[in-house]
């Protein structure tokens, strides 16, 4: 009888969302993006050569990229200087009128960067222009 005699205790439901917990893995994700998102948006490293040169806007451009270690980009997919021009046709299909962006390092050898616009030109582009950075407010080269 003694069993009987005491109560039994019923938890009260609580309807209330825990928002701290919550809040807290927000901020941890977003601060992972927050440091991620700058390392997935880069492109290929190039050092550019420097030259005096006006803006040139195009809303759509395929890029070419030639980095220091001779390794050729079509639009940030790496490809070799062999299978450039077919990878190239590929991509070029169809869109002539379409600005070609090169943009080599200044250390990549001159014969590759010449061999490179040879291809280009061999598959008909004839908007072709070079990325460069401006120089120094001096004038000067940095």
């Amino acid at each position: 009888m003694a069993r009987n005699r005491k109560r039994k205790r019923t938890r009260k439901l609580i309807s209330e969302l825990n928002i701290t917990n919550l809040v807290d893995v927000t901020f941890a994700v977003l601060i992972i993006f927050m440091i991620t998102a700058p390392m997935m948006t880069q492109g290929v490293q190039v050092d550019l050569p420097e030259a005096q040169a006006e803006n040139v806007e195009a809303n759509e451009y395929i890029q070419i990229s030639v980095n220091t270690r001779n390794e050729i980009y079509i639009n940030q997919e790496r490809t070799t200087l062999l299978a450039f021009r077919k990878r190239f046709r590929e991509v070029f299909a169809n869109r002539q009128e379409v600005p070609v962006f090169l943009n080599a390092d200044k250390k990549v050898p001159y014969g590759i960067a010449i061999r490179v616009i040879s291809e280009l030109q061999s598959e008909g582009v004839v908007k072709l222009g070079f990325l460069t950075t401006p120089f120094s407010k001096s004038g000067k080269p940095r």
